[in-house]
């Protein structure tokens, strides 16, 4: 494959696109950023500039220091999302050093309104002159050609999960257990999940509600699971091998994200990880989720009741849970197995290069 020099966001998240990037059968992957990942790559220490923490990802206003003193590799220059300003940095090394850039792109909307403003519209139309656009969804890949980028350099290639970390109990979990793995904040639906409980107890007293994870709405799970009679647990945080290890003790799988000015579900890797584990999912209709939670897995609009209504179907009724579960494991084998995945990457890279 040979080598690729990827250019870190502030507060990457793990096991995600660098991780992938790493797997691809006989790259060189060296990471350029702070602090250091824990994927196991090469690695060049780079601060950030970063006037204020507000936004995050790729929507962060941050970029790289120190970027012309960075040695110089052969091979791919890689970044995540056309409209980050990391990402026109990359641009404008790529052109002066007259190396090939990869952009990796989940961004499913092309009317975002950050590429209006002028940090991430200067990034954008710096961004257009890259090589490859690998786009992980389908949605992904309309939305670059909405942008008016060239078919020939958008290319599909689904994320891939570790379906041996991520796998289902011995035995399928007979207690009507739902669980909520994501942050605790507002775009991805606690508050609404936790009125949807509320209404199941009141039709199913032992449906119970786990829920991992931090945020801003922390605050509120935890007084509805300190709430007697609640059914609510909340789990703390947890790395992935506690995610997986959660999974396993849930019969479904449950989010309702909502969009916001500048974000809507893209994918969800959650899902695709509770399906890998053998659990139907429930959430919410947002952005592109279709894409990752599939019928008869559920997908209902932004409602309590809704959620409700949905979550009962599967808590109430373990055979139906266990064959939704059992397909949706087959599935993820079949489209998403990490090794296959990325050396799927790999072959586009190569393939762009002819």
């Amino acid at each position: 494959m040979g080598q690729v020099t990827w250019f870190m966001l502030p507060g990457q998240r793990p096991y995600r696109e660098l991780h992938w990037l790493s797997l691809m059968p006989g790259a060189e992957v060296t990471a350029v950023g702070s602090p250091r990942p824990p994927e196991r790559v090469g690695f060049v220490e780079r601060p950030y500039r970063q006037p204020t923490r507000r936004f995050v990802e790729a929507g962060a206003l941050a970029w790289l220091r120190g970027l012309d003193s960075l040695p110089r590799r052969p091979g791919w220059l890689a970044s995540l999302e056309l409209c980050s300003l990391v990402t026109g940095q990359v641009s404008a090394l790529a052109r002066k050093r007259r190396q090939r850039q990869a952009v990796l792109v989940w961004a499913n909307d092309p009317r975002t309104p950050l590429y209006r403003l002028p940090p991430y519209r200067w990034a954008l139309r710096r961004a257009r002159a890259a090589d490859l656009f690998l786009c992980f969804v389908e949605a992904a890949r309309e939305h670059c050609l909405a942008l008016g980028l060239e078919a020939e350099r958008c290319a599909v290639v689904l994320p891939g999960v570790d379906t041996a970390l991520f796998h289902p109990a011995e035995r399928p979990v007979a207690e009507p257990v739902a669980l909520f793995v994501s942050p605790l904040a507002s775009n991805k639906g606690i508050d609404r999940v936790l009125q949807a409980h509320r209404l199941v107890r009141r039709r199913l007293p032992e449906a119970r509600l786990e829920v991992l994870g931090r945020g801003p709405l922390e605050g509120l799970v935890r007084r509805e699971a300190e709430r007697p009679g609640s059914g609510v647990t909340w789990l703390g945080a947890g790395d992935r091998q506690r995610v997986a290890a959660v999974l396993r003790g849930a019969a479904v799988f449950v989010t309702a994200p909502r969009p916001t000015p500048v974000w809507n579900e893209q994918f969800g890797l959650a899902y695709i990880e509770a399906m890998a584990s053998g659990l139907p999912v429930v959430t919410t209709v947002c952005g592109s989720n279709h894409e990752a939670v599939r019928p008869p897995n559920l997908r209902v609009p932004d409602d309590a009741e809704a959620l409700a209504e949905a979550l009962l179907g599967f808590l109430g009724d373990p055979a139906r849970r266990a064959g939704v579960g059992a397909a949706n494991r087959r599935m993820v084998l079949e489209r998403h197995q990490l090794e296959r995945q990325c050396a799927r990457l790999g072959e586009t890279l190569l393939a762009a290069e002819r």
